[in-house]
């Protein structure tokens, strides 16, 4: 699983010891309910009626987990959310405790214990995260978040190297990415679809946007780990795709990426492992089109096959930052 969620938090499980240190800040009540599972009354929650907009965040470690926006009178007790901040934020396990089979929720990051999930809520998901208002800090908006609550700060990369699926597929397995969105970039903002595209008139290329935490992995070692998924020999193509819009390419956001992608095709080039000369452009990022929504995610989708390498030989292990 990845380490930072898709809405820029930090996920990774804390250690134990870490874990231990949150919880003996807790009084009595909430550690009950947090650190072993307990339940509070029904109606009795300080969370139960509350009509404010904000976030619900961890009690324990202060992860966004619920929002407002969600929240729903559910008439059973409990502060009800119809879905969470982030699905990645909530870990979902059986729960056969009291007799009965249930989906206990609860905080990714810290184990802390939320409530119970239910098929039973309003559309558009027809769940109930039922939830203890003890298990929950709310954070009024306009109200600044601590820093264990903030997304972290990150940075943007765009590569093109043929098919976006697999560009798009293995971008996200490196380690310290957010994102990876399939779309189009450096042609005709007025025709930016996929039909238009096709036609190899606009001047799109395929391009892959990735959204990165650059304390985990540098844009240097994005633009390697680029030049190893894709032929960055091959002009306007890749494989069997044929094109301007398959063409190799790195847009640059800023004079410190463009410097740190020519560097590194100039080092690739010198380094012999290249049949021919690198032909990937290099040019300042224009506008982003996000893809066709059927694009997005393809290969994870579909199970389909990909030309792309995987350049992540262990995308479980942080690689250091240059």
């Amino acid at each position: 699983m990845s380490t930072i969620s898709r809405s820029g938090h930090r996920i990774a499980e804390l250690s134990p010891d870490i874990r231990a240190s949150l919880a003996a800040k807790l009084d009595p009540k909430t550690y009950e309910i947090t650190q072993r599972s307990g339940t509070e009354a029904p109606f009795c929650g300080t969370l139960l009626d509350n009509k404010k907009d904000g976030v619900y965040v961890c009690v324990v470690c202060g992860l966004p987990l619920f929002s407002s926006e969600h929240k729903f009178t559910s008439g059973t007790g409990w502060p009800s959310f119809f879905q969470e901040f982030d699905p990645q934020h909530v870990a979902k396990t059986e729960d056969r405790s009291h007799g009965m089979l249930r989906t206990e929720i609860s905080c990714v990051r810290c184990t802390a214990h939320l409530g119970h999930v239910f098929p039973d809520g309003p559309p558009p998901t027809g769940q109930r995260h039922c939830l203890n208002s003890a298990s929950l800090q709310f954070i009024e908006n306009g109200t600044p978040l601590p820093e264990p609550s903030r997304p972290i700060e990150t940075q943007t990369a765009y590569f093109a190297g043929g098919c976006f699926w697999g560009i798009e597929h293995y971008m996200q397995k490196g380690p310290g990415v957010v994102d990876a969105v399939s779309g189009y970039m450096q042609g005709d903002d007025s025709q930016a679809d996929y039909q238009s595209v096709c036609g190899g008139q606009t001047g799109h290329a395929e391009t892959v946007k990735v959204v990165f935490d650059p304390k985990t992995i540098s844009y240097r070692q994005l633009v390697d780990a680029f030049l190893r998924m894709h032929d960055p020999t091959q002009l306007n193509r890749q494989g069997p795709d044929v094109g301007t819009q398959y063409r190799s390419g790195i847009w640059t956001v800023g004079d410190e990426q463009s410097r740190i992608a020519k560097e590194a095709v100039q080092t690739l080039n010198a380094s012999g492992r290249l049949s021919a000369p690198a032909v990937t452009e290099i040019a300042p990022a224009k506008t982003f089109h996000p893809a066709e929504t059927y694009h997005q995610d393809y290969i994870a989708r579909t199970g389909r096959a990909c030309n792309v390498v995987n350049p992540w030989p262990n995308p479980e292990v942080s690689p250091s930052i240059r």
